[in-house]
């Protein structure tokens, strides 16, 4: 439904700016998204103990193919793109599902997985009613809730300087961590504008600044990086198994659902709700895109929610503007040493960052899951999801006797405790007036 233009807009969503305002608006929106996008590849890469090289690469496809979905979203290719203002970038939540797939079976299993369960979303363009029926905000909060404290222990680990790192708790990789942390809560907090948007990637400049210092940042790799290179199909080669295969399609209905909501916070800024065209438009780039970045070793898209934001605080929401973005995504795709740089990264540096990023993470379930009224039944559902979900993480050795596809299935706290609150809604009698 179309509203009045609101006072403080600038730019509607077809209007096209000119050009030495849309550039400085398309950087913008690419400094509010490039740690958030760089951070999960570079996670995954640290936590499957993969080479330099390596790292910088999936750092590039991530940066690539972000670019490109982001192209999708704002000029859509038939059906697939909503024609709207949404920037793209990889999603936190396949970090810890990709790490556990990974783990088990390699890379090979992992884009696989990605490829295949990427489809799911596709599908689920057709029917937005039926998936906002299965995930009413009392579910869909706890799921993303559940994302953050899953990842909260990875970024510990990063924190403390990686995990099976010699240097592992060292008084130096806590200070550099703690000085991330600090920075970028000071800015979120105390500064106003565009600094207060970019405030993790504040943080993390002067936490990388300060372990250079310390001597923690090797920047060899940059010099033997080319500077321009296409991507490769199949780097890692491409497996396939059912159990990966059905949880990572679990994490591609959470995503769908924070996409739906990431356009309805878009086009509110603009003063209307989204129609079924960019809704169901949106959701098929999403996950085509996805399916598509698997096949050049790019971990899955979303929107980006901190994008929102930007839309909203500029009065911008012209779809020329995040499509600058994407060229400039793109274009950072195309050259190696940008990956490369990102790769250099200490991990005391992207734990600090991280820890704020995952914590923020589970406070936006909150504050979803605040949207329903708690009753005795609500609490419940919270109680035993939160139970399974956390003991699954913290436990994984209680699964070791089951077959391999059920522990892979099964030992993600998201999958579990995402299930567990799925189905108890879904049976649990409601309360009568």
């Amino acid at each position: 439904m179309r509203g009045e233009r609101p006072g403080h807009l600038a730019f509607d969503v077809d209007e096209r700016p000119p050009l030495r305002q849309a550039v400085p608006l398309g950087v913008q929106h690419l400094v509010a998204m490039l740690l958030g996008n760089v951070t999960p590849p570079l996670l995954i890469a640290g936590a499957l103990g993969l080479a330099l090289d390596d790292r910088a690469f999936l750092v590039q496809m991530a940066l690539l193919v972000a670019g490109l979905a982001t192209l999708v979203q704002s000029y859509p290719i038939g059906p697939v793109g909503g024609r709207i203002p949404v920037i793209m970038g990889t999603s936190f939540a396949f970090v810890g599902m990709a790490i556990a797939i990974g783990r088990q079976h390699g890379l090979a299993t992992v884009f696989g997985a990605c490829l295949i369960a990427g489809l799911v979303e596709v599908a689920l363009g057709s029917g937005i009613g039926r998936l906002r029926a299965l995930f009413p905000p009392l579910v869909s909060g706890i799921v993303v809730m559940l994302i953050g404290l899953t990842l909260i222990p990875v970024g510990m680990d990063y924190a403390a300087g990686g995990a099976g790192s010699a240097a592992y708790g060292a008084p130096s990789n806590l200070l550099i961590a703690a000085l991330v942390l600090g920075v970028t809560l000071a800015c979120n907090q105390l500064a106003r504008g565009f600094l207060r948007y970019a405030s993790v990637l504040a943080g993390v400049v002067v936490g990388y600044a300060v372990a250079v210092g310390f001597g923690k940042v090797d920047l060899t790799g940059i010099g033997a990086a080319p500077w321009l290179a296409l991507p490769r199909p199949l780097p890692y080669g491409i497996d396939f198994s059912a159990a990966a295969i059905l949880a990572m399609a679990f994490v591609y209905v959470v995503s769908a659902i924070e996409t739906l909501g990431d356009v309805t916070g878009t086009l509110a800024a603009v003063g209307r709700e989204p129609t079924d065209r960019e809704l169901r438009g949106a959701l098929l780039a999403d996950g085509a895109m996805s399916s598509f970045g698997a096949l050049f070793g790019a971990f899955p898209n979303t929107s980006y929610s901190q994008n929102v934001g930007l839309v909203s605080f500029t009065g911008v929401a012209s779809r020329h503007v995040t499509a600058v973005g994407g060229v400039l995504l793109v274009v950072l795709g195309l050259v190696p040493k940008v990956g490369a740089a990102f790769a250099t990264i200490p991990p005391a540096v992207i734990g600090g960052g991280g820890l704020i990023m995952f914590a923020m993470i589970f406070s936006s379930g909150l504050a979803i899951v605040q949207r329903t009224d708690l009753g005795q039944r609500e609490l419940v559902v919270i109680a035993v999801a939160f139970a399974l979900g956390l003991a699954v993480e913290l436990r994984p050795a209680a699964l070791e006797q089951l077959p391999a596809a059920a522990r892979t299935f099964l030992g993600s706290g998201l999958v579990s405790g995402g299930l567990a609150a799925l189905a108890l809604n879904l049976l649990l009698p409601r309360r009568t007036p």
